[in-house]
């Protein structure tokens, strides 16, 4: 997914200390013009801008495609992370510059590794009518920023734990591994809390942990947390108490270790500093005037999107 925002600030990527379940707000955010389908971002903001490796969170939906307009993002460029599309309802079409065409559906992951650089376009498929997902990013850390760019789709890991059902799509949680490339320790799960119940969630008291919750009444370590929002827990314990509501509750479970880096995110672009945000966005002109340069040829028929005006001043990574 494109950041589509027409002007989009430089987002200085650094995790201010935490204590306790800190609650971050979605700000909605539409995915272009008068018909676009609306997003929900808890992350980033200016309060919180990573979890673990994680730094950018969509959530969308239920939606009706009909008056929505579904997703429509043509071709567009991105550097030094990988996209994580979950989906709960509906399906969507990825193409992008490395060749691949696949259609994201409910249960499993589609995760593209951008790497030095790529370029992708997401649609809704006609005979989707409801949408209802996450778009989720991952900084890629510094030795790995510049590789090859990717993609594969790969199937959840399903078990539970105690009364939750547990889709375990990337990194690692209560001794399995989801089999999706990742170079960093994380955790991607969705959960599913039936109402009234209460489970303890077996967590590397490592990781930093985001909790968003997708439907119903959620307690996170006893903090409640409504649907949309995104519930931050810093490193420190071995487990994670969920308590649902009198309604079914639906969460993305996001976490992992610190991230331990200076970032500078950009539009579509994740780097280390303003001239690596520059040459990404020039090269993307480039490429829409004809020139090869490291986002390769993708098979699209829609135009694709042109880069935002860069900031007047030096983009800079947080101290």
């Amino acid at each position: 997914m494109s950041n589509l925002e027409h002007e989009p600030g430089e987002v200085l990527l650094e995790c201010p200390p935490a204590s306790g379940i800190e609650i971050l707000e979605p700000r909605a955010v539409p995915l272009g013009g008068p018909r676009a389908m609306t997003v929900n971002r808890t992350l980033p903001q200016r309060s919180r801008s990573l979890i673990g490796a994680w730094c950018f969170v969509d959530h969308y939906g239920p939606a009706d495609v009909e008056q929505s307009g579904g997703m429509v993002v043509p071709p567009h460029p991105h550097i030094g992370l990988q996209t994580v599309s979950w989906l709960f309802e509906g399906e969507v079409e990825h193409r992008d510059s490395v060749g691949s065409r696949a259609t994201v559906r409910p249960g499993s992951l589609n995760l593209m590794t951008a790497g030095r650089g790529i370029q992708h376009s997401e649609y809704s498929t006609p005979d989707t009518t409801v949408l209802h997902g996450a778009q989720l990013w991952l900084a890629l850390p510094g030795g790995e920023r510049r590789r090859e760019p990717a993609f594969e789709a790969t199937d959840a890991v399903r078990f539970e734990i105690g009364a939750a059902r547990v889709s375990l799509f990337i990194g690692e949680l209560d001794g399995r591994r989801a089999p999706a490339t990742v170079f960093s320790p994380l955790v991607g799960a969705e959960v599913l809390l039936p109402a009234g119940e209460t489970v303890r969630i077996p967590v590397d008291a490592a990781f930093e942990l985001g909790v968003l919750v997708d439907a119903g009444e959620l307690r996170v370590d006893g903090t409640s947390v409504a649907p949309r929002e995104l519930a931050f827990r810093a490193p420190g314990g071995d487990a994670l108490e969920l308590t649902a509501g009198e309604a079914d509750a639906r969460l993305l479970l996001l976490g992992g270790a610190p991230f331990g880096e200076q970032l500078v995110m950009w539009w579509n672009f994740v780097g280390r500093d303003h001239d690596e945000i520059a040459q990404a966005r020039a090269d993307w002109l480039a490429r829409l005037d004809g020139a090869a340069t490291r986002y390769d040829t993708i098979v699209d028929d829609r135009a694709p999107l042109p880069a935002p005006v860069l900031p007047p001043v030096r983009l800079r990574p947080r101290d």
